[in-house]
């Protein structure tokens, strides 16, 4: 379990590391894929902020360094923000109608949910 736990939090991180950085820098996918979605340009470093936090967060969880919580709160709650974040992110991009490249904020959510459910049973 804790095997599964290291790994899968550890790419949940990479992963929204690296997609806050591209909200960051205004790749081109990312200003399309909002533009598409009906998401305004200035929320982008907001939206980053979010997952650069989320990522933070799981990381600290990871590291065991959260003195001030029982082990694990801080990635658990950055875990569950995570999960509520792609939540929204997948419902935004319903009531838009992209569903075509629906995968990328499910693969998001998928990761946010499944290092939840293994840090949860630690």
């Amino acid at each position: 379990m804790d095997v599964a736990y290291v790994v899968v939090t550890a790419v949940t991180i990479a992963a929204n590391a690296a997609i806050a950085a591209a909200d960051l820098a205004r790749a081109g996918f990312v200003l399309a894929n909002s533009a598409e979605v009906g998401v305004p340009q200035p929320w982008l470093p907001r939206l980053a902020a979010l997952k650069a936090a989320g990522a933070a967060g799981l990381a600290v969880g990871l590291l065991g360094t959260d003195a001030t919580y029982p082990a694990g709160a801080v990635g658990v709650a950055a875990a569950a923000g995570l999960v509520l974040f792609y939540a929204g992110a997948l419902a935004a991009h319903t009531r838009a109608r992209v569903f075509y490249n629906l995968a990328f904020p499910g693969g998001y959510f998928a990761l946010a949910v499944a290092s939840l459910v293994l840090a949860l049973a630690r």
